[in-house]
């Protein structure tokens, strides 16, 4: 079964995106990993019109609403250059955990397949994804308040990531 996608029809509205890293491998977590996921998004608010109205990155996995004019072209590229990115951090951090992404003697995957996207049709929607992200660190037990986890939207810890208003 196909994973689902963003629909082409309706690529420039908001959606519900997760990024998860292969094999779930908690990789964000060291070596200014979270940096390089925070650089990415905001290079794409910057270049190709990306407005976020919530994120979380987590150690092996991120979660964001937002909106672009062509969001399907927006995930392709981030993911490709998150996928460089990291290849790059690796080699010269960890080169030992590189086998873990071997694709085959060539490509590293970084990614799950599947992006699953959720089209976001009501306020209501909205909400529950909104909080399911502020509350994604919470439930896994690393902080006991949303804001304490300082790689989300709802942080005390502002970032460069400039977020939408609706």
């Amino acid at each position: 079964m196909p994973s689902p996608r963003i629909i082409t029809e309706f690529k420039d509205q908001i959606y519900f995106v997760t990024f998860t890293v292969k094999n779930h491998y908690y990789i964000f977590d060291r070596h200014n990993r979270f940096q390089i996921l925070e650089d990415s998004f905001v290079y794409c608010q910057k270049n190709k019109g990306l407005r976020i109205y919530a994120f979380v990155f987590m150690l092996n996995h991120l979660h964001f609403i937002g909106q672009a004019p062509d969001l399907i072209e927006v995930v392709r590229d981030m993911k490709k250059f998150l996928s460089k990115e990291l290849q790059k951090n690796i080699i010269a951090t960890e080169p030992n955990i590189l086998e873990l992404f071997k694709a085959n003697n060539k490509e590293y995957h970084f990614w799950q397949e599947g992006n699953y996207p959720e089209l976001i049709e009501s306020i209501e929607f909205f909400e529950q994804k909104y909080n399911y992200i502020h509350y994604n660190p919470v439930k896994k037990k690393f902080v006991h308040y949303p804001e304490d986890w300082c790689y989300s939207s709802v942080s005390k810890i502002p970032t460069k990531i400039a977020l939408a208003k609706l």
